[in-house]
């Protein structure tokens, strides 16, 4: 076993008292179950939660102990993207990437090759350093399960979308990662 404290719950943002200290994590580090995590102080605890979960600013880990630590998005690359907004945030949903809406702007992660298609598109396109937290999936699941996670599979049809077409059929896909 471990000599680290343990985390085994997470609590919502407003439902703790004072945090003992913090862990700020990026886009893919708020997704977890298991995994020993370091905080701002330096010290160590081991997050063992019963089921993947995606975690949100303000949230707390509770420590076996009882105290708090909060969770902060961290900083990480991501694009700026102006524009026509609607246009430009249906073709970045149309490839499954997350995106944080924002008024006048849209944030997506670091991407070179979305980088262009947007520029194609007409898009303004900024790198920057900023803390990502995108919309959460449609289905409950607060994150969309797009193709940027690293491994190939197949879905039976092509996801090639250099030409006009009309979507005319449903476009489910299932993302059973576990």
């Amino acid at each position: 076993m471990s000599d680290y404290p343990k985390a085994g719950r997470v609590v919502p943002k407003g439902a703790w008292q004072a945090a003992a200290d913090f862990v700020a994590l990026d886009y893919e580090g708020r997704f977890l179950r298991r995994k020993r995590l370091v905080a701002g102080s330096g010290t160590g605890f081991l997050v063992d939660l019963p089921e993947v979960t995606n975690l949100a600013g303000g949230e707390a880990f509770v420590l076996e102990d009882g105290r708090f630590i909060e969770v902060r998005p961290a900083l990480e690359p991501v694009l700026v993207v102006k524009g026509d907004l609607p246009k430009l945030a249906w073709h970045i949903g149309n490839r499954h990437t997350p995106c944080q809406i924002e008024a006048g702007r849209l944030v997506i992660r670091a991407d070179h090759v979305l980088e262009g298609m947007l520029k194609g598109l007409g898009a303004e396109v900024r790198p920057g350093v900023e803390t990502f937290q995108p919309e959460g999936g449609a289905y409950g699941m607060g994150r969309t399960m797009g193709h940027d996670h690293g491994h190939s599979h197949h879905h039976g049809h092509s996801h090639s979308h250099d030409h006009d077409h009309d979507h005319g059929h449903d476009h489910h896909h299932h993302h059973d990662h576990a």
